[in-house]
């Protein structure tokens, strides 16, 4: 089903900077009551902090380390300077957070998406990138900014 996978060229491992890569299928996905699009946040896309997006994943939770079912949770998204003073300067113009409200993505959730509803529109804002190494509840989540890493999407998939 997964022809390639194509990453970021300047995705940074010291603090995970475009941490994005896209799958280009072998065909096109099949469409269902439970498989549909999502619109791709652009770059004027803005949602504001205290918004509830959700998020999905099969990563690890509290009681299980791998669900046999797709995970969901609702989260708020959290401004930019709230999750510079709790990250610091690992944070980018390239990465939002959300979560730190009894919430939270883990490991086994990463690349998975965040949206967030507008007008019975859901927006794809974020991609699980990483965040507390115990899957704390009332930590901030990172995730990689759609918006901001829209123009290199947009030339990858004209490209391939």
């Amino acid at each position: 089903m997964c022809d390639s996978a194509i990453s970021h060229r300047n995705y940074s491992t010291y603090n995970y900077n475009n941490d994005i890569a896209l799958v280009k299928l072998s065909s096109p996905a099949q469409l269902t009551n439970h498989i549909q699009p999502v619109c791709l946040a652009t770059s004027t896309t803005n949602f504001i902090a205290g918004t509830r997006c959700v998020t999905t994943g099969w990563g690890e939770t509290r009681n299980i380390t791998s669900p046999p079912r797709l995970q969901q949770v609702s989260m708020p998204l959290v401004s930019v300077s709230v999750c510079k003073q709790y990250w610091g300067t690992k944070i980018t113009d390239t990465m939002m957070c959300a979560g730190a409200s009894g919430a939270s993505t883990c490991m086994g959730d990463s690349g998975g998406p965040l949206v967030c509803e507008s007008g019975g529109v859901w927006h794809q804002v974020g991609i699980v990138s990483w965040g507390s190494d115990t899957c704390n509840v009332y930590s901030p989540e990172v995730f990689a900014r759609v918006s901001a890493l829209r123009s290199w999407i947009d030339v990858t998939v004209a490209t391939n």
